[in-house]
């Protein structure tokens, strides 16, 4: 019988094993039906120990008013994750995206793109990353554009006009907040 989370479908147990032999942390990124979860994980005697947790939800903090499981905020989570990686003595990492399929320019390379901005060390192809307009949020300027023109849909009715029509300025805003954040990180 095979092992149950293998069962169940939650751990590759051959993808897991090359992880852990590299004996490098992972940056494990998952993402749920309302956050993006970005941690840093290393494999030791007895188990993992999780050296940080970042969620979207904490984006918060910052001034981020929008959607918490989009590529902007996935990113600005990675780049949270990474700074505090860095202020932890964390130099390198590798991708570990479970299960999760491999997919160029989605919301989990989006957070890998994020912690390697910070400076963290990360292995991976740059033609996996998403576009610079998708990271900045164009994508959802411009289809606010377009529904606002056809006055239809309620999708950003809870949105203030001006944080949708400002999105890659405020991204950018955010992104030094984040990068000057003067809060000690070994607490958060």
């Amino acid at each position: 019988m095979q092992p149950r989370r293998r069962r169940l479908g939650y751990t590759d147990y051959h993808k897991r094993l090359a992880l852990v032999k590299s004996g490098k942390p992972r940056l494990v990124v998952r993402k749920t039906s309302r956050y993006i979860i970005v941690q840093l994980v290393e494999s030791r005697k007895g188990g993992d120990y999780t050296a940080l947790t970042v969620t979207s939800r904490v984006l918060a903090r910052f001034g981020w008013r929008g959607g918490t499981k989009n590529i902007p905020s996935a990113y600005l989570s990675g780049l949270y994750a990474g700074k505090l990686a860095l202020a932890r003595g964390y130099r390198e990492a590798i991708v570990d995206i479970g299960r999760l399929r491999a997919q160029a320019g989605s919301r989990i390379f989006a957070a890998v793109k994020g912690a390697v901005d910070a400076g963290l060390s990360i292995n991976v192809d740059g033609e996996m990353f998403p576009s610079e307009e998708r990271l900045r949020g164009e994508h959802i300027k411009d289809y606010f554009e377009m529904v606002r023109a056809q006055q239809a849909g309620p999708q950003f009715s809870a949105l203030p006009q001006d944080f949708v029509s400002n999105l890659p300025q405020l991204l950018e805003e955010i992104k030094q907040r984040i990068m000057t954040d003067s809060a000690d990180p070994l607490t958060t």
